[in-house]
């Protein structure tokens, strides 16, 4: 038997089938509809600006890049360097293959390269989208361009093609002093004749850059991987990239920010970022220290003897 009409209909309205579905939430008419509706906007607008103010800041760093590699380039093409073709470069360095990779430090990495001629070379490469590779770059322009001398690495010419920035020096067959004196199996070919001989070499090199070229440059970066030795061990200061040119009646500068390797850094530059000519004056005297002690004054001399190699000579 069939249940009667009404009652359908009755048991239908408590089952809820006719009801319409409940309210998910404000109204945009209402109050709150409107509170969130101004929270969106508000987000939107922020966003919106915040991208803007991006990319606003974005290009203007990218166009200060490009700037600064048109100055160094008017720089290089100024001076009596000569310019070399990239592809006689890639083909010097193998295409840069790891097999000639010498090493590598804040400016990008450096390869090993031989010339038609069987010149050997090292050629420095900026990392690409580098900001700190493009200042250090300016710096190695600027400055060996223009120093010349025994005890400072010689530049033989430089290149920028296809966005690639290159500079490329001499090659010194042996390569860095680290690699001598903190080697056991190899520091037994530093004598105390050729010590003394690599001390002399970097003092007369430092008191070219601070007392007789033509400009007073403070390295801020002297170590013995800074140090490289050619076929008769003779010493050459190397990587300018941190280096700065002290004006007339300038003595000493601010810089406000640190950079450098600790254990050779002044303490009043590591503590109030303050440098001068002394600053490089203690990085040659750790270096000298390590020269004849063939202890490096680092992280692991700390950690084995809880003193640094300065307090233990100080006792």
């Amino acid at each position: 038997m069939g249940l009667p009409q009404n009652r359908l209909v009755s048991n239908r309205r408590l089952l809820g089938t006719s009801a319409s579905p409940p309210a998910v939430g404000p109204s945009p008419s209402s109050p709150d509809g409107m509170k969130i509706m101004l929270a969106v906007l508000v987000v939107v607008i922020f966003c919106t600006l915040f991208y803007c103010v991006y990319c606003w800041r974005w290009r203007k760093r990218n166009a200060a890049v490009r700037r600064t590699q048109n100055e160094i380039l008017r720089t290089i093409s100024s001076s009596d360097l000569p310019l070399m073709d990239l592809a006689l470069i890639h083909d010097a360095t193998t295409n840069f293959s790891d097999a000639n990779k010498l090493g590598e430090g804040g400016f990008g990495p450096v390869y090993r390269g031989v010339l038609p001629s069987g010149t050997e070379i090292a050629v420095k490469r900026l990392s690409t989208r580098s900001r700190q590779g493009t200042i250090e770059f300016e710096n190695e322009v600027e400055l060996i361009a223009k120093l010349q001398h025994r005890n400072l690495v010689r530049l033989m010419g430089w290149c920028s093609q296809h966005d690639e920035k290159l500079l490329v020096y001499e090659y010194l067959p042996n390569r860095s002093l680290d690699a001598f004196l903190f080697d056991t199996s190899k520091s037994a070919q530093l004598d105390w004749n050729t010590r003394h001989n690599i001390i002399l070499g970097v003092a007369r090199g430092l008191l070219y850059l601070h007392e007789d070229s033509l400009l007073k440059v403070v390295h801020r970066d002297l170590k013995a991987s800074n140090v490289l030795l050619d076929n008769k061990m003779n010493p050459k200061i190397s990587d300018f990239g941190l280096a700065r040119i002290f004006r007339d009646g300038c003595n000493r500068v601010n810089t406000g920010r640190v950079v450098g390797t600790y254990g050779y850094m002044a303490p009043e530059f590591v503590m109030d970022g303050v440098f001068s000519v002394k600053s490089d004056v203690f990085g040659f005297g750790v270096l000298l220290l390590e020269i004849l002690s063939g202890q490096r004054n680092g992280i692991s001399y700390l950690e084995e003897h809880q003193q640094s190699l300065i307090q233990d000579v100080q006792k």
